[in-house]
């Protein structure tokens, strides 16, 4: 097993389950401290020796502080910020969304990113250095999602702009646009309802037009997706910031 993250600490955030769960067990795996947050109580089921778990509502930012701030309490220090957080909540065309809706989609796939760069930074800037991975996704160019596909963009912009800010001062920005990718049902959904006949064929769109965009024309894996985030967590990428990477097959976003 390789030994790239040892003496790292890595905060996870979004890591209850998905893609951020496979993250923090490969960085555990390979030798990381991490800290594993979410708003689920099902993050506690990471909890080891070397693993901090912690329950916390990132949208908002006292949440982020405080994990942070435990986090360097902890640990002694912040080298790693991979922000997983975020979801589609709704499926459907733009016309259809509700106001409360369009909000609650850019609080929930946007401000978490932003509010942990915001809360983590002062951290790395005090070290030297760091390095920040954001899971933002292909659906910036996509159907029945507008509101999640501007979350993403801003975080794609978020990455960028951070990126030229902070390269001189030892911390690397990048992320991921992940495709679409195979997983097991959620165990906590982020929609509670009862989806629609209606609803249903709007989000089959989705998945035919995923497929269709991309040039492998099928649906990534989760352990293709974690390689993808913690190649560009890792020293392996030390020349390499501001870049979003499209981990879609071929679909480039």
């Amino acid at each position: 097993m390789s030994n790239r993250f040892d003496n790292k600490v890595a905060l996870v955030t979004g890591a209850a389950q998905g893609i951020g769960r496979s993250v923090c067990e490969r960085l555990i795996n390979e030798g990381a401290r991490v800290v594993a947050v979410d708003r689920s109580e099902l993050v506690h089921e990471l909890r080891r020796e070397g693993v901090l778990t912690l329950t916390a509502d990132l949208e908002l930012y006292e949440d982020c502080a405080r994990v942070m701030a435990v986090a360097v309490e902890t640990f002694d220090g912040l080298d790693i910020l991979i922000n997983n957080v975020g979801g589609t909540i709704w499926a459907k065309p733009f016309e259809h969304y509700e106001v409360e809706q369009i909000e609650a989609e850019v609080r929930r796939s946007l401000f978490p990113t932003l509010w942990c760069c915001h809360a983590a930074l002062p951290y790395m800037l005090q070290q030297g250095c760091g390095a920040i991975v954001n899971v933002s996704s292909i659906a910036t160019r996509g159907v029945n999602r507008v509101p999640y596909g501007a979350a993403k963009g801003g975080v794609n912009a978020l990455t960028a702009c951070l990126a030229f800010e902070n390269a001189g001062r030892g911390i690397r920005v990048n992320a991921t646009a992940p495709g679409g990718t195979e997983a097991p049902p959620r165990r906590i959904p982020r929609n509670s309802a009862q989806q629609t006949p209606q609803e249903k064929d709007w989000y089959q769109e989705i998945v035919d037009q995923t497929i269709d965009s991309s040039l492998m024309k099928r649906y990534g894996t989760i352990d293709e997706q974690v390689g993808a985030i913690l190649f560009l967590a890792s020293d392996d990428a030390s020349y390499i910031t501001g870049v979003t990477l499209p981990v879609g097959g071929g679909d480039l976003g």
